[in-house]
């Protein structure tokens, strides 16, 4: 028995940083391009998905503390920086990659490049990293509900500004933004004070609930994109080019804003924060947020990206993380962008 638990204890070190949503992800994709939806099934999915969608971020209204901004007020400067980056230089970023990568890369492709930037940051990942590296959670968690809060308003609105272009959002996609992103979010800020301690009690399912809509985003996404021609129209040098895209963002961005930090004269802890905060992009904002803006070819494609960039933000900051939390432990007070060293 001893034995046993120790060969089990062993294999959770060796695949700690393997993320069980990350493989579901996957797996999904595979199914969706062995088995993609086809005639009835597609409008039903379609349906089914956008219910979930509304129904997360429900959820996420009444995750998120209305009082967030409020408690943030006192470390104004590290918010100032982690929401510039998110919305500002990030999405700058974004169109020197558009603006570079056109000549090589689909429409479709470029098009999710762009929209990655434009997401906030994700709140579970950016907190639980900055707590393994011995960052400030507190600031963490009330700038990632910050992000997200604002995430609400101004990802849609950059995607209409920026995207319009590509001629993928639909005309309907205001009032779908209304319906399905604003009016359950609102109802959910509204009902979090009454709601909060039974959101903590049903943590566990309503976990299941988020993740099974972006699932079945992904799966009807991508499956309509495969069932109209996906694999003749992209290649798969492309998609080669655009997960070498999506590492160069994120060693980039991790760079810039430890650099930031280090150049602001932040503390450690919040510096630390500073860093996963503003590197880290929501994957369950983002793909929701896509079967909304998004219509036709365009929309299984854009989701690509955003879920490229999502499992390589999870590995490498993972180990990150693991390198900060052992220099934290020796006392070391070095900037956060030492952990490349």
């Amino acid at each position: 028995m001893g034995k046993m638990r120790a060969r089990s204890g062993s294999a959770r070190r060796r695949f700690g940083w393997v993320d069980p949503f990350v493989v579901l992800l996957l797996a999904t994709l595979a199914v969706a391009a062995l088995w993609p939806p086809r005639g009835w099934a597609g409008p039903v999915l379609s349906t089914a998905a956008g219910i979930a969608v509304g129904l997360q971020f429900f959820i996420s209204g009444l995750r998120l503390p209305p009082s967030a901004a409020l408690q943030g007020v006192k470390a104004w400067r590290p918010h100032l920086v982690i929401v510039a980056f998110s919305f500002a230089a990030f999405p700058l970023l974004g169109l020197g990659v558009a603006a570079g990568s056109s000549w090589f890369l689909s429409r479709e492709l470029v098009a999710g490049l762009l929209f990655l930037t434009m997401l906030p940051t994700a709140v579970q990942t950016a907190t639980t990293f900055t707590g393994i590296a011995g960052g400030n959670t507190a600031l963490a968690v009330c700038a990632a509900s910050i992000s997200n809060l604002l995430g609400v308003v101004a990802t849609p609105l950059l995607a209409a500004l920026i995207l319009g272009s590509f001629g993928g959002l639909h005309a309907d996609a205001v009032l779908k933004i209304a319906l399905q992103i604003f009016a359950p979010f609102v109802a959910g800020q509204l009902l979090h004070r009454p709601l909060a301690r039974w959101t903590v009690r049903r943590a566990k399912p309503l976990k299941v609930v988020d993740r099974s809509a972006i699932l079945m985003v992904v799966y009807g996404a991508f499956g309509a994109a495969v069932a109209g021609g996906l694999w003749q129209q992209i290649p798969f040098a492309q998609l080669a080019m655009t997960a070498g895209i999506c590492a160069g963002l994120l060693a980039l961005v991790l760079s810039a804003t430890s650099l930031t930090a280090r150049r602001l004269g932040f503390e450690r802890a919040d510096a630390t924060a500073v860093l996963f905060c503003g590197s880290q992009k929501s994957l369950a904002s983002g793909l929701p947020l896509s079967a909304i803006l998004f219509q036709g070819p365009l929309a299984g494609v854009v989701i690509l990206p955003v879920i490229m960039y999502h499992a390589m933000q999870l590995i490498v900051c993972a180990a990150i993380a693991r390198r900060l939390a052992k220099r934290a432990e020796q006392a070391d007070t070095k900037a956060p962008l030492d952990a490349f060293a």
